[in-house]
């Protein structure tokens, strides 16, 4: 469903991506894990062209993302994207929030959005927040609407980046339970994060990239069991210690 070939970005002078390959099958649970300013954030906002690249080629259910013809609004639509700091917009409701799109990008209409809405806000359990603005949700309330918003465009394929990172730690579970039940849906998933319990759990596959190159793709079970590259085994070596 997702094809990156020879990926490669520069910021500038700044090598950020060197020549990254690798594929995400339809219902896989692909995890990105490495250290900060690794390159991860940016390797999948290149798969929806929220960051542009320079070479190589990255093939969403077989479009060209870096093809000037494609339709990039339409590719968003499929490809649902979530961010660390959720992107609410504070001056609409919960339920505005995940109307929004539905009406302006999908064209259905406002009895139709508002159906998909309560259900979607009912599947991540905040459907009595509907009526609410997100400033008083909490962190772990407002990144569950924002999955839910993103679940509204029917995607193929979501991108999480980096989803609990901002959340306080107690949050952090509601968040990562919703994620697992789209998991065990089939939903399709790249995963940003550092969360290495919830990739043990539900990842299929797990990409270590360091200083802007993929130096592990592997199955789950295999990254875990050891054996792995010394830049792996050091970051996991300060992670899991924690």
């Amino acid at each position: 469903m997702i094809e990156l070939t020879d990926v490669s970005k520069w910021y500038g002078d700044y090598q950020v991506l060197k020549n990254c390959s690798t594929g995400v099958d339809k219902g896989e649970v692909v995890v990105i894990c490495g250290p900060s300013g690794s390159g991860k954030s940016t390797l999948i906002k290149c798969v929806n062209a929220l960051e542009p690249f320079q070479e190589g080629s990255i093939r969403v259910d077989g479009i060209e993302v870096g093809d000037p013809a494609t339709d990039l609004p339409d590719l968003r639509s499929r490809v649902g994207m979530v961010f660390q700091n959720f992107e609410l917009f504070p001056h609409l409701t919960i339920i505005d929030n995940i109307m929004l799109a539905q009406r302006t990008v999908l064209g259905r209409s406002p009895e139709l959005s508002r159906k998909k809405a309560l259900e979607l806000l009912d599947r991540v359990g905040l459907a009595a927040q509907a009526p609410k603005y997100p400033l008083q949700l909490s962190g772990g309330q407002q990144q569950r609407v924002a999955i839910a918003r993103a679940l509204a465009m029917e995607p193929m394929a979501m991108l999480f980046d980096e989803p609990t990172s901002a959340l306080d730690p107690e949050m952090i579970s509601e968040v990562l339970d919703v994620m697992t039940g789209l998991a065990r849906d089939g939903m399709t998933m790249m995963v940003v994060t550092h969360e290495m319990g919830f990739a043990r759990r539900v990842a299929t596959r797990m990409i270590f990239i360091d200083r802007g190159e993929i130096v592990e793709d592997c199955p789950t079970e295999e990254f875990f069991a050891g054996n792995r590259n010394p830049r792996t085994e050091g970051f996991l070596s300060k992670i899991l210690a924690h």
